[in-house]
């Protein structure tokens, strides 16, 4: 009995700290693309915090509050949409759900369909799937410009 207290303590400690990890881990700036799309739209997803941005073009895109629920495998992310294009103003106030993953510097994130309860069998299955990758900040130059 106090072995199975032990591991019920440490499961209650260490997993705020994987929950963590994974927004850290999220954090910044990614860019990629659907898979599938044979336009090759440039995906650019944003995380500060519990916001995210999504960004396609300027008529598709989104500003979400996100939330990560704990204990779920494949890690799962909850965005409630909070701003959009006009075209798309009938989303507010929509949660999508989708699961992810970051392997290799890649972040897979597949949307859960609507309705769906369960996540589908993998990746692939997913009715839609980006990948993306961290793109590190700019740095501002913060020399004044050299004159001759």
């Amino acid at each position: 009995m106090r072995l199975f207290r032990h591991f019920i303590t440490v499961v209650c400690v260490v997993a705020p700290f994987i929950a963590n990890a994974s927004e850290e881990l999220l954090q910044g700036t990614w860019e990629g693309v659907l898979v599938g799309d044979n336009a090759h739209q440039k995906i650019t997803i944003t995380i500060t915090g519990n916001s995210l941005h999504f960004h396609r073009d300027t008529n598709f895109w989104f500003e979400t509050t996100i939330t990560l629920p704990a204990g779920k495998d494949p890690k799962q992310l909850h965005a409630t949409i909070k701003g959009c294009p006009p075209s798309q103003g009938d989303s507010i106030g929509k949660v999508v759900r989708a699961f992810f993953k970051i392997e290799d510097g890649t972040l897979t994130l597949a949307t859960l369909g609507d309705n769906a309860e369960e996540t589908p069998n993998g990746f692939e299955a997913a009715p839609n799937r980006y990948e993306l990758r961290k793109v590190q900040p700019q740095k501002k130059n913060t020399q004044p410009p050299k004159t001759k």
